[in-house]
């Protein structure tokens, strides 16, 4: 038996309904629901903002000065610095 055993939550649940009841916890899970399909619809519009932006600055004639470089180059193993002997 954990510090939280089912009866634990149970307990709690009770306490919680008697304490706030029914109708303002339901009224509370309504308006979670509420923010949270408003934070999604959100999150939607600006994912479709930055893609237009995207798309337009790609049209545009200097947009591959905005594009990402990739620098080539070669690894060369590193020796060991010379110890020096104060």
């Amino acid at each position: 038996m954990g510090i939280f055993d089912w009866k634990h939550w149970l307990v709690i649940l009770i306490v919680v309904v008697l304490v706030f009841g029914t109708k303002r916890l339901k009224n509370l899970g309504s308006d979670v629901g509420e923010a949270i399909k408003g934070f999604r619809k959100a999150m939607n519009t600006e994912e479709a903002d930055k893609a237009s932006e995207q798309t337009t600055t790609a049209q545009q004639p200097g947009a591959s000065l905005n594009q990402p470089h990739t620098i080539d180059g070669q690894a060369q193993q590193v020796q060991d610095p010379v110890t020096r002997k104060d």
